[in-house]
């Protein structure tokens, strides 16, 4: 009877061990279920952006993008699914993408800042150029072949597009195009407008777009909170009142008879603004490209405190280059005082690290134009002349 007894406890508490580590395990796994169902609903609220919206619905996300300067422009339509899921009630003119996004394709260095930023250059699968690329790890996956280039706008090699087969292409519709050739591949193609916001937050903020995307909601709105914390800290510095004087600053180059500039409600106005310097086109409606002739520039700038110039030169570029590029650049305030502002795409990851570092490029600016309010900060982008 005590051998049975015995026996019998044994097999209680194995049976209680075996039980108690199964609960373990289930509440382990029920924990990972939870913490991963936390990151995917951490819900992207656009704040600043203007060319995306989102409605969240019962197991999908109504995605509506449409050209932030334009009302009257064409709007695309997505539902965004959980993978492997097929919820019911989704409007039949939204074109369905199952998310996580495991795999894409770039066609701008915009896009690719994003993913940059976001630590998930392994999901680009494919880009355009790959001129001025800075990135190691995504040269890396070149070199690899694990990430291909698919040609250049307007010529794109579909065999290879198709060969890579990502799961969506992000595109900029109201480029030069291209895109209609693309559509017989079969891959969703999802317009990326950060280009054509106005703001630089509003840029900076399609991050959470491509967060979405990719199921990285959280790592999205973590990054954007604090670009966002940084950028309105430097912008308060410069606020009314806080700065004596405001300079004049202008942009661009003449390239074939023609200065090719942005209007007054463009991003590079804001970004002068907030850095507390006035674009000499403030005062023009336009938010995109203005085309004016140089002696139209010339008579609005030529008492301008700094010109910005942002281009790709084989060398060390100087006044002297400057000069022999056009004699009468020489003409400007800007060129005769020093005030010119400059960024080399070939020395800078201007365009793959500038749209999601607008706090760091605020602060180049205003180190310029107010020297004794960041008097310890290192250029990054922008540098005055030698």
């Amino acid at each position: 009877m005590n051998k049975y007894l015995a026996s019998c406890c044994l097999v209680a508490l194995l049976a209680t061990s075996c039980a108690s580590k199964g609960n373990q395990q289930e509440k382990e796994s029920v924990s990972a279920q939870q913490t991963a169902s936390a990151d995917r609903e951490a819900h992207i609220t656009p704040q600043y952006a203007k060319g995306f919206q989102l409605s969240y619905a019962d197991g999908y996300i109504l995605m509506d993008i449409q050209d932030p300067q334009n009302e009257e422009s064409t709007r695309f339509q997505y539902a965004l699914v959980e993978r492997g899921t097929k919820p019911e009630g989704i409007p039949a003119d939204y074109t369905v993408i199952e998310i996580p996004v495991r795999s894409a394709i770039c066609m701008t260095s915009l896009q690719l800042s994003n993913f940059i930023k976001l630590g998930a250059e392994d999901k680009v699968v494919g880009i355009t150029s790959t001129r001025h690329l800075f990135n190691q790890t995504v040269n890396k996956q070149l070199k690899e072949g694990k990430t291909a280039k698919i040609g250049i706008e307007g010529n794109f090699d579909n065999e290879v597009i198709m060969s890579i087969n990502p799961d969506l292409i992000l595109i900029s519709p109201f480029k030069r195009g291209g895109y209609e050739t693309m559509k017989d591949v079969g891959i969703p193609l999802v317009p990326h407008l950060g280009y054509k916001e106005t703001t630089p937050l509003g840029q900076a903020e399609w991050i959470k777009f491509v967060g979405l995307l990719l199921g990285m909601e959280k790592e999205a709105n973590d990054k954007f909170s604090a670009i966002e914390k940084r950028y309105n800290e430097l912008k308060a510095l410069t606020a009314e009142g806080q700065v004596n004087k405001r300079p004049i600053v202008f942009s661009g180059e003449i390239h074939g008879g023609n200065w090719y500039a942005v209007g007054g409600k463009s991003f590079l106005a804001q970004l002068f603004k907030d850095a507390g310097a006035d674009y000499f086109l403030k005062d023009d409606d336009r938010s995109g490209g203005v085309t004016l002739d140089f002696e139209t520039i010339y008579n609005q700038a030529d008492d301008a405190d700094y010109w910005r110039i942002v281009n790709s030169y084989p060398g060390t570029y100087s006044y002297k280059a400057l000069k022999e590029q056009d004699p009468r650049y020489a003409d400007f305030r800007a060129f005769k005082e020093k005030g010119v502002i400059y960024c080399n795409m070939r020395e800078k990851p201007f365009y793959e690290s500038m749209p999601t570092e607008p706090e760091v490029v605020l602060a180049d600016l205003l180190h310029i134009f107010h020297p004794d309010l960041l008097p310890d900060h290192t250029p990054v982008y922008y540098d005055l002349l030698k």
